[in-house]
């Protein structure tokens, strides 16, 4: 329970801090050069999110898992086609959707 409980807040830390750097490429998303550490985050919460279904199992809400893994791999392919470059409009505009449907998501009791 306790390597859940750790894995679940360095999830929830990754998951902030994603969400910090796209609010802070608000205003710029089009012209501002990114570093890796969006790519990083997203792939750090595909791997926690994957230890934290591992831990669970077999009581896990794939109601909720297979969804919120689908929406995180499609955060790190954007983030990976974009590479180094800025966002296009649509690229960034999914990203903040996606993130906040998984937060969504993640907080509702079913």
């Amino acid at each position: 329970m306790l390597l859940f409980n750790i894995v679940l807040i360095l999830h929830f830390i990754c998951f902030l801090g994603y969400l910090f750097i796209l609010a802070r490429l608000w205003s710029t998303y089009n012209t501002q050069h990114r570093d890796h550490k969006g790519l990083i985050l997203g792939i750090i919460l595909l791997v926690t999110g994957i230890i934290m279904v591992m831990l669970k199992y077999p009581n896990v809400n794939y109601y909720k898992v297979v969804p919120k893994t689908s929406m995180f791999l499609i955060v790190t392919v954007i983030n990976i086609s974009s590479g180094g470059k800025p966002y296009t409009k649509q690229a960034y505009y999914a990203l903040i959707s996606l993130t906040v449907a998984a937060a969504c998501l993640a907080v509702v009791r079913m």
